[in-house]
């Protein structure tokens, strides 16, 4: 009876402790992943409130256990640093131009690279092809997944005060460029004397003729008031403005597959409301800035592509005839839309 008796407490022992550990384990399972997403765009353009939006959505499909906080404006580390943070394993997203993400897979920086897309929705279907699947991969091996391609901030073209058609028309103009051999290179081949000036101080530049103009998109135009100062837009889509969003894989495997899945579903629903909108303010933007005084031309597209093609030959790392494996990827899907 004793011994009985022992089997029994000892058992039911065995039970409660059983059920203190699965419960410190469902705790523990419970509680939230908490991950920082960086990125340079201000609080109130599109890009950065379309993925606040997102992010909101899935901190509710998932009951608060995905927790992603977006940093806006360079609150956090941004470019290069960015990206570290991914590829050292830390809670955290990054969004960044392809360029960035070229320090890893090169070949990524020359999808960013000029006078590709014509349309927003071609560059949507070169995200889809099985060449940039296979770029995609390469960057997972390097310790980046990358979530989403999807989102843009539109083309870029030349804002100055006057028409420029052709090469010869932008021979001595000097035109504000970010720090990027990429964007000094292409101004360069289209004519251009590119010269490095921090953002914040191109109003001025322009105005007080230090630099005669600038690139940048319609939305850029308009939200910083350049049009004061410069009252043409040459429309030379000589860039299209992406981003992609980045997560360590390592990161990536600690959410279940129903989070993961959240997570993906509402990152592209997030970019396809960004396009959506882009093209509206594209449109609405433009007939605002007319309305101000700024005229818009179009260019000499073809002269302006063959001019960068060789931009393409003047980077190492890239691929040998990368241009020609885009432009080929290119023209399957021109011919299928």
């Amino acid at each position: 009876m004793k011994k009985l008796l022992g089997t029994v407490i000892m058992a039911a022992t065995l039970l409660v402790g059983c059920g203190e550990a699965d419960k410190a384990g469902s705790e523990a399972k419970d509680e939230p992943i908490n991950i920082n997403m960086s990125l340079v765009f201000t609080q109130n353009e599109l890009l950065t409130q379309e993925l606040i939006k997102a992010t909101d959505k899935i901190r509710e499909r998932t009951d608060g256990s995905v927790n992603i906080k977006v940093f806006p404006g360079g609150q956090l580390p941004v470019y290069k640093d960015n990206l570290e943070q991914v590829v050292n394993g830390a809670n955290w997203i990054a969004v960044e131009d392809l360029t960035y993400l070229g320090d890893y897979v090169p070949d990524f920086a020359a999808l960013a690279g000029p006078m590709l897309y014509n349309t927003y929705d071609e560059y949507l279907a070169m995200m889809d092809t099985d060449f940039v699947a296979g770029l995609k991969t390469k960057a997972e091996e390097k310790g980046i997944k990358v979530l989403n391609a999807d989102y843009m901030f539109g083309f870029r073209h030349m804002i100055t005060n006057k028409e420029i058609v052709n090469s010869d028309d932008m021979k001595g103009m000097r035109i504000r460029v970010p720090q990027s051999q990429l964007f000094i290179s292409t101004l360069s081949a289209m004519g251009a004397a590119p010269a490095s000036l921090p953002f914040p101080e191109t109003y001025a530049g322009v105005q007080q003729g230090v630099v005669d103009g600038l690139e940048g998109s319609i939305l850029t135009m308009y939200s910083t008031k350049i049009y004061e100062v410069a009252k043409n837009m040459s429309l030379t889509k000589h860039f299209l403005g992406t981003v992609g969003i980045y997560i360590s894989p390592t990161l990536w495997d600690k959410f279940t597959p129903e989070q993961q899945q959240i997570i993906n579903e509402e990152l592209e629903a997030g970019a396809e409301s960004n396009t959506a909108e882009l093209v509206k303010l594209d449109v609405e933007y433009t007939q605002k800035l007319e309305e101000l005084g700024v005229t818009f031309n179009e260019v000499n597209s073809e002269e302006f592509n063959q001019l960068t093609a060789d931009v393409y030959n003047q980077f190492p790392s890239w691929s040998e005839g990368i241009h020609a494996t885009i432009m080929k990827e290119l023209e399957t899907i021109r011919a299928a839309q």
